[in-house]
């Protein structure tokens, strides 16, 4: 089993930048893709980024894409999602996720953290 925790959240205007961070329990962590997904009120949860166990392939979405980092630290068990450069319509529930197997960045993820508040004033 594996818990996921994620902080950094909070309130930013438009334009401004966040680091959400992601810890993780367990010694497997390593060796698991992980992944940002978000969602908004009344929309579906949608993904944001993935990066698989050593760094070495990583997706975003389109809306992200040159704006938003993911990176892993896998000494302390930790993902990271820099954002830079937000937007109002981002305003959503983050959370990183956790999945087993091969690369599969937009497949199923095993694990799940409680998510994490970011909203963008306009």
């Amino acid at each position: 089993q594996v818990q996921l925790v994620e902080s950094g959240g909070g309130l930013v205007q438009a334009g401004g930048s966040l680091r959400l961070s992601c810890a993780a329990s367990g010694s497997a962590f390593k060796w698991y893709t992980m992944g940002w997904f978000r969602q908004a009120p009344g929309k579906e949860r949608e993904f944001v980024a993935a990066i698989n166990w050593n760094g070495g392939s990583i997706d975003y979405a389109d809306s992200v894409m040159g704006r938003f980092t993911i990176s892993r630290d896998n000494a302390t068990n930790t993902v990271y999602l820099q954002m830079n450069s937000l937007k109002p319509e981002e305003t959503a529930v983050y959370y990183c996720a956790a999945q087993r197997g091969p690369w599969s960045p937009h497949g199923k993820y095993d694990y799940w953290g409680q998510g994490t508040q970011v909203t963008v004033s306009s």
